[in-house]
């Protein structure tokens, strides 16, 4: 499929045609039309300023930074960046369908149907990489949920609302067996739809609660964002790790993660230093936690939605180191 475009069989339901969603978003035109288009608007430049924040944020263990590709052969900063403004498009366009809306079967395989086109543009843009096929899913639902939502909705409220979606089964759902599928099976972890119907715990009651905290240390954004990633990693059953490197490489994960944090974080001396023999580390074993990198990003979104934020604020962590 085209990205941009739906067969006939793929129409939304009950809305225009997808191409048409994305014809309308234009961010240099939006602000002059209607309050949900700008409200669409808005949340889908978060997400791709969330995404965008996430990637540039250098150092990251076995993740792609400005120093890199970590683990990844296929990945780049540059392939990452144009993957996240390839999707920010169809973020507007669940954001839009979802104005008014309610969880329901509807709602869901609209989104769905959406979603697996931003797959295909994330390929396109991408020369046929994953970049972001499982924070399209992750910040899918939370956009959907935040547009759903009143203005000065928290954290848990846009949550509850997206988990409420993910609980709904995708009827049209291709057959095909994902990475994902493979790892739940195996290792009976909950996976991204598990985070998904939990509410997303990793977000409302890690990821949220630290960058927070740090914040109000004194630390820098870097830092807060950097330890926010960690904690995510020292408590994510992360299926990109385990499919990797099965068992025994996220138990290495979250040992690392911990003992960091528990050093005081890349804020101290002492976590700094386990943080680059961390980092060493799983660059030489191939282990990419590429699942706690979209939960960080779905972090910052959500954190600037609760904020009230115009912007994902940029990130700085290259100057600072």
């Amino acid at each position: 499929m085209v990205p941009g475009t739906l067969s006939s069989s793929s129409e939304v339901p009950g809305v225009v045609m997808l191409a048409d969603l994305l014809c309308d978003y234009s961010p240099a035109v939006v602000p002059a039309r209607s309050l949900q288009q700008r409200k669409a608007a808005r949340l889908a430049r978060l997400c791709r300023q969330a995404l965008v924040a996430e990637a540039e944020l250098t150092p990251k263990p076995g993740l792609v930074d400005r120093r890199g590709s970590g683990s990844h052969k296929d990945l780049s900063l540059s392939v990452m960046r144009r993957s996240a403004i390839a999707i920010e498009p169809y973020f507007y366009a669940m954001a839009l369908i979802s104005s008014g809306e309610y969880a329901c079967q509807d709602l869901r395989e609209r989104l769905a149907v959406i979603g697996r086109a931003a797959e295909s543009a994330m390929y396109k843009a991408t020369g046929g990489s994953n970049a972001h096929k499982g924070a399209i899913w992750i910040l899918g639902l939370l956009v959907s949920g935040a547009a759903i939502t009143n203005a000065g909705a928290t954290a848990g409220n846009i949550a509850h609302i997206a988990s409420k979606i993910a609980a709904f089964e995708d009827r049209a759902a291709p057959g095909t067996i994902t990475h994902g599928h493979v790892v739940t099976a195996t290792y009976g972890v909950r996976g991204a739809r598990g985070e998904a119907l939990e509410g997303f715990p990793h977000i409302v009651e890690i990821g949220l609660p630290t960058i927070r905290d740090k914040r109000s240390q004194g630390l820098s954004e870097a830092v807060a964002r950097r330890d926010t990633l960690l904690s995510i990693m020292s408590r994510l059953d992360d299926t990109c790790i385990l499919y990797r490197g099965k068992a025994a490489a996220l138990r290495v994960v979250k040992a690392g993660a911990t003992k960091i944090m528990a050093a005081g974080g890349c804020g101290t001396r002492v976590g700094a230093l386990a943080f680059m023999d961390f980092d060493r580390q799983l660059v030489d074993t191939r282990i990419s936690p590429g699942g706690s990198a979209d939960l960080l990003a779905a972090t910052l979104f959500i954190d600037a939605m609760e904020r009230g934020q115009n912007e994902v604020q940029q990130d700085q962590s290259w100057t600072e180191e």
